[in-house]
């Protein structure tokens, strides 16, 4: 059997920026099959990139198409791909400025074809503006780091998640799966997703913090491995949110992940819940991520 080796670190399945970092390698799938779903799918910035080198692109192809026509643009320089240009851009955007207009019935032809173009054009970047701004979104702050510690007397993984907007979040539901890589009797790698029972997986309201706490008992997938084997089996918690949105009233989801080396054993996450003197609750976020050691050490 060919050996198989695996890198020492895995990086992220869930990226920071809760994207998936997976090369795909002989796929069939191309992004120009799907060119509604990819444009969705780009960041703000690369969006808008694409926006106006896809405009610019047209116009100058147009602008060709009116100077092949020769002297056909009234009050246009002759040869000059500027005015051309422009001309292409009052007609597309049908600004009709007046300086400039077709004198030939082959700039005629031009003008026509490049106003349905035009037309067709503004309804389909319309149409992915409004997807892209109504497409629902959660701003849902996680610790950077988790912890195994000691709570009421058992071993449980910790993690905090905190809600960033000042709304709230109906009927919340985390889900926390481990993956890692497991090897048969016949020496496949294999990699192996197991569900990782909350103390508290439901919110009805999720508005401040939220713990994330996993019980390490003889039920759970984690008991019996120690720190070095969780290093070893490239192990990783994916944790999973959704919930009703009060504002947009629209189910929202984010995710994130948690390698080996970011999960603390034997330390505590530092209080940030503080009560005022008026009786207020301050959340205290400059400290969310915060953990301190505990005096005590456990092992599974």
């Amino acid at each position: 059997m060919t050996k198989i080796h695996r890198p020492h670190k895995l990086p992220h399945v869930v990226n920071r920026d809760r994207s998936m970092k997976i090369l795909r390698k002989g796929s069939s799938h191309s992004h120009w099959r799907d060119t509604y779903h990819w444009l969705l799918t780009l960041s703000w910035s690369k969006f808008v990139i694409v926006i106006i080198i896809t405009y610019t692109i047209a116009n100058a192809l147009f602008a060709l198409a009116y100077l092949a026509g020769g002297d056909c643009i009234e009050n246009a320089r002759p040869g000059s791909f500027a005015d051309a240009f422009f001309f292409s851009v009052q007609t597309m955007a049908s600004i009709g400025y007046g300086a400039m207009f077709p004198k030939t019935d082959y700039a005629n032809l031009v003008v026509a074809i490049e106003a349905l173009v035009g037309l067709m054009g503004l309804a389909m970047g319309t149409g992915l503006m409004f997807a892209r701004f109504s497409r629902p979104t959660a701003k849902v702050l996680f610790s950077k780091v988790a912890i195994v510690t000691n709570y009421n007397g058992k071993l449980t993984l910790m993690f905090r998640a905190a809600n960033e907007r000042h709304n709230q979040i109906f009927e919340a539901e985390m889900h926390v799966s481990l993956v890692r890589d497991e090897v048969s009797i016949e020496g496949s790698i294999m990699r192996r997703f197991y569900d990782l029972k909350l103390v508290r997986k439901k919110s009805p309201l999720f508005v401040l913090t939220w713990t994330g706490m996993h019980v390490i008992d003889e039920t759970s997938p984690l008991y019996g491995e120690t720190e070095e084997s969780l290093h070893h089996s490239n192990m990783e918690i994916i944790v999973i949110l959704t919930g009703m949105d009060e504002t947009v009233a629209q189910t929202i989801h984010t995710r994130h992940s948690y390698l080996a080396e970011e999960i603390f054993w034997n330390q505590h996450f530092v209080d940030i819940l503080v009560t005022m003197p008026d009786g207020t609750r301050l959340v205290d976020y400059t400290r969310f991520h915060d953990v301190i050691p505990v005096e005590t050490k456990s092992s599974l």
